[in-house]
């Protein structure tokens, strides 16, 4: 097995929100993503980089170029992001352009990871095990599914990703 590092960048999204009842919405407080990685006892050695906090939603063309030149930079070739669902989708296909010979898996939540319902844990988990054992390339992992980028969209109705052909 492979035991290189996994660099894990973090760049907002649902996953790392928080609920504020005097805002009565969702902010950004501190990453949780190093608290689900020790309490799933990962043995891996892995590094957490923030590169923003931002709501999928207001990622901007500036936001993905710094999310691509950070991937590109890293020694690492085994990467997870956490990234909003909203967007995850145009910054899966703008690192797959990169043709990097590294494998990267983006992955979010429905719920913020604080909740103890949240789907944010499992997806993490299942990123891990994605960066670990699939190919080359760059993946959408949510709802337990692993989706090559390219034609994955974000199905609001029923709350999952899906492949755009059905």
């Amino acid at each position: 097995m492979d035991t290189s590092k996994i660099q894990i960048f973090t760049t907002g999204g649902t996953i790392d929100k928080s609920y504020f009842d005097g805002l009565s919405q969702y902010q950004f407080d501190r990453s949780k993503i190093g608290e689900l990685i020790r309490h799933a006892s990962v043995s891996l050695p892995f590094e957490i980089t923030e590169l923003m906090a931002k709501d999928s939603l207001e990622l901007t063309d500036e936001d993905r170029e710094r999310i691509a030149e950070a991937v590109s930079n890293t020694d690492a070739t085994r990467i997870i992001i956490t990234h909003g669902t909203d967007s995850m989708a145009v910054t899966a296909d703008r690192l797959a352009a990169l043709g990097l010979d590294k494998t990267v898996a983006l992955t979010g939540a429905f719920l913020p990871a604080r909740y103890a319902d949240s789907d944010a844990a499992f997806n993490l988990g299942m990123a891990f095990a994605t960066v670990q054992t699939a190919p080359v390339g760059v993946y959408i992992v949510m709802n337990g599914t692993v989706f090559p980028a390219g034609g994955v969209i974000k199905d609001r109705a029923q709350g999952t990703f899906r492949t755009s052909e059905g």
